[in-house]
């Protein structure tokens, strides 16, 4: 459960990688408390005001979400410059748990609702992707790619081998989600050597159906948006969903090879570290 804290500072001021721009959006790791407390509100707003997470009392009062990772973690904002350059102007965030930084806190979020094992003897570095959320206003094409490029500098700056996380389906029946689980069991399982487990006391069967009877096109229109995002980087699940009935969602561990990460990600950072600041 969440708890009331002091506004976090930046984990690791040297974490960024500049801000890249586009139109007056920009993306970059957030740099003052004020900002991560921008990023917290807006996932308040997000998770418990309009998907319907239930907030304890200390939560509402508040109007923040916050955990003991947000201290180590690495915030990444878009900022609306329309808007304003500084904690007005975020309009979307996610947070970066990188490996140092989670032995810090005790280990991952994930590790609540996953068995971490395979996923932390990957021989390279790691990094926990989570608490993603956009403004209404502009959750559109464009600040989700701009989300991506900034992962994507993100993982470029910091040499990640693989990113993990948990992503979430609405609601917290898991039949009423049969479709989508079955098709992402039966076509994006993860390889043994890089597949996280849920734990056993919060195991979800995610083969709910006979994948034989799903047509596989219309059970990924289905699929939230995010997750999609994932499966086109090439991403894989993990064995096993979870119900989170504090957000509200039906939880499934994703796992993103950095390496099948879409080269036009790479190819744009590359170049934007080249050419000459105006």
């Amino acid at each position: 459960m969440n708890a009331p804290t002091t506004p976090d500072a930046p984990a690791d001021p040297d974490a960024g990688f500049g801000e890249l721009r586009s139109g007056t959006l920009g993306v970059r790791i957030a740099t003052t408390a004020a900002e991560i407390d921008a990023a917290q509100a807006l996932r308040y707003r997000i998770f418990y005001e309009e998907m319907g997470a239930h907030p304890d009392a200390a939560t509402r009062a508040t109007g923040r979400d916050r955990d003991r990772f947000d201290a180590v973690a690495d915030h990444l904002l878009v900022v609306d410059h329309a808007i304003g350059p500084g904690p007005e102007g975020v309009v979307g965030t996610y947070r970066l748990i990188r490996s140092q930084a989670a032995q810090k806190a005790g280990g991952f979020y994930s590790a609540d609702e996953y068995e971490l094992g395979a996923v932390i003897a990957f021989p390279g570095e790691v990094m926990e992707l989570g608490r993603s959320c956009v403004d209404l206003a502009h959750r559109n094409r464009a600040v989700m790619q701009l989300l991506w490029r900034g992962i994507a500098a993100y993982v470029f700056r910091h040499r990640i081998g693989l990113m993990f996380g948990c992503a979430s389906l609405p609601g917290t029946d898991p039949d009423a989600l049969a479709t989508e689980l079955t098709y992402l069991h039966a076509h994006h399982l993860a390889p043994p050597e890089l597949r996280p487990r849920a734990v056993a006391s919060r195991y979800v069967e995610m083969r709910r159906l006979d994948p034989a009877t799903i047509a596989p096109l219309r059970a990924l229109a289905a699929l939230p948006p995010l997750i999609k995002g994932y499966l086109r980087l090439g991403g894989f699940v993990g064995d096993g969903a979870v119900i989170d009935s504090q957000f509200n969602t039906v939880d499934v561990a994703i796992v993103v090879k950095t390496d099948l990460i879409t080269d036009k990600y790479f190819k744009h950072y590359e170049r934007t570290t080249r050419e000459p600041e105006a």
